[in-house]
């Protein structure tokens, strides 16, 4: 038998030093600077945060994700996911941790499809953490849908010239590049016909005309980019992978991202089930604490279980990356623990500020924050409803349907087989 559920001790002593570590000396910056994680550091935030980064990396733990060649530690993703639901309770512990999104997927994919020329010029700094990027896929008539596309990118010699329209960029504000999605022959269909740039974000035509901000953020604090690309020319060295294999890289690059989501969601839905738990023992109600409560207490049993749940596929869903090294093979259990994220997040959270009472739908806890975090995950990546028939039609494959009058599993029809097995008729 193979089944274990121990954590190598070693490596387990790893993740208590991080748990304390970001309890004691990350979370602080969360309630200091709660919107300044992916902003250039100034010299204020840098006298804090290069030696919180540089205790990372004395522990080895920098850039996880990544293989020690390129600064990394090369863990495979069980390991990420037993680091990642640590660094989940906090915002700013993945920039502390150099595991930040959307930085990972966009170092993941240049490390794997970049040139070494592309790989010094924008993956080493962002490896160092001392530039941030920006994944400049979506658009605002087409969403997520690749078939509703329109930015083309058109070779003129040279160079490539781009022109279109993308929407929630993250972090475009803040980045120094955006890895950009758009058509470079139209005819051959979005899956064979698209293909992949990078962008320097100060190149003439890339305009920003908005940022949107989220739903419990100030609008002054918004970092979702609605982008005009406009005659922006960059050099035929931009294109990132090869020409008509965007599909491709985006997989790679999502795959990774929706896995890593689900993570740091365990994480966030364990610190709201933790503050249920705390203000059950703590607060009374005609002279009884609310955890004697028969509704507070299903509140806690069902949370307990459905966040049990949750972890296991998701740390079942890591075992077998490793184990195949192939997201493709994947996909199934990937976008099942995708649509996941977002309900047992918002379930959790929403007992959780129940709880609280008035107190939990106050701005005076972190509960609010985690509440619309819940629609976000339900969005980033793909949206709910694409990874629900992506996860039916895996699940599919694997049956078959009969041509009979009636189901296998008709009992009149499998009472009479059973008998004439045993020679009863």
């Amino acid at each position: 038998m193979a089944w274990d559920f121990d954590t190598d001790p070693e490596f387990q002593q790893k993740l208590d030093w991080v748990a304390q570590f970001v309890r004691d000396e990350v979370e602080p910056l969360d309630l200091v600077w709660p919107y300044d994680n992916y902003k250039p550091l100034d010299d204020e935030h840098r006298r804090i945060v290069d030696p919180l980064k540089q205790r990372v990396r004395e522990q080895g733990l920098w850039a996880c994700h990544l293989e020690p060649a390129l600064g990394g530690q090369g863990y495979g993703q069980l390991k990420l996911a037993l680091l990642n639901e640590i660094l989940g309770r906090s915002t700013w512990a993945p920039t502390i941790f150099g595991t930040q999104a959307p930085d990972t997927g966009n170092a993941e994919i240049i490390a794997h499809f970049g040139t070494e020329e592309q790989k010094a010029q924008y993956l080493q700094p962002l490896l160092d953490g001392e530039i941030f990027s920006c994944y400049s896929m979506t658009e605002p008539q087409g969403g997520a849908d690749v078939a509703g596309f329109q930015t083309t990118a058109v070779r003129d010699g040279d160079e490539w010239v781009i022109n279109g329209r993308k929407f929630f960029s993250s972090n475009a504000r803040y980045a120094t590049f955006c890895i950009v999605m758009a058509y470079t022959d139209k005819e051959a269909g979005p899956h064979k016909g698209m293909s992949m740039f990078l962008v320097p974000t100060d190149t003439p035509g890339l305009t920003i005309e908005r940022n949107f901000a989220l739903i419990h953020e100030p609008e002054e604090e918004g970092s979702e980019a609605l982008i005009d690309y406009a005659d922006v020319r960059v050099p035929s060295t931009a294109l990132l992978g090869d020409e008509g294999r965007a599909f491709e890289v985006a997989q790679v690059r999502l795959g990774g991202g929706r896995v890593h989501h689900a993570m740091r969601t365990v994480g966030l839905a364990q610190r709201a089930l933790d503050m249920m738990c705390e203000r059950a023992l703590s607060r009374t109600t005609r002279g009884k604490p609310l955890a004697d409560r028969e509704t507070v207490q299903t509140y806690i049993a069902e949370s307990y279980a459905q966040l049990k749940q949750f972890r296991l596929f998701v740390l079942q869903t890591a075992w077998l990356i490793d184990k195949t090294k192939d997201y493709s093979q994947c996909r199934t259990d990937i976008s099942a623990i995708k649509f996941l994220t977002p309900k047992v997040l918002h379930d959790i959270v929403q007992r959780s500020i129940q709880v609280h009472g008035a107190l939990g739908v106050t701005r005076a806890t972190p509960l609010h924050k985690m509440w619309v975090t819940a629609p976000a995950m339900g969005l980033v990546d793909g949206p709910t409803e694409v990874h629900l028939r992506q996860v039916a039609r895996g699940v599919l494959k694997g049956q078959q349907g009969t041509d009979g009058a009636w189901p296998t599993e008709f009992l009149l029809d499998k009472v009479e087989a059973a008998k004439r097995k045993l020679g009863l008729v």
